[in-house]
């Protein structure tokens, strides 16, 4: 089941990253992404970037290392919470 659900994550942040400026048509301008990512194009960016993240959590679920991708971010932190 993680194979299908990685796969279907993966083919959708692809679609989203070629197909960007349809959705830019459909749903229109971010001001956070035309602010900090560019003047021109920054929502496309930002489309862009959303996809490419959609797709690299899809490949991780795919290949079963979400876990421990997710331990090695929050691994530091956990790390100094912890009591001593």
């Amino acid at each position: 089941m993680r194979i299908i659900f990685g796969l279907v994550m993966f083919v959708g942040g692809a679609l989203i990253v070629l197909k960007s400026e349809a959705i830019l048509n459909m749903v229109g301008p971010i001001g956070w992404f035309e602010r900090h990512l560019g003047v021109e194009g920054g929502s496309r960016l930002g489309y862009k970037l959303i996809g490419l993240f959609i797709c690299f959590i899809g490949l991780l679920i795919m290949t079963n290392m979400i876990g421990g991708f997710v331990m090695w971010i929050i691994g530091p932190v956990l790390k100094h919470m912890a009591p001593q």
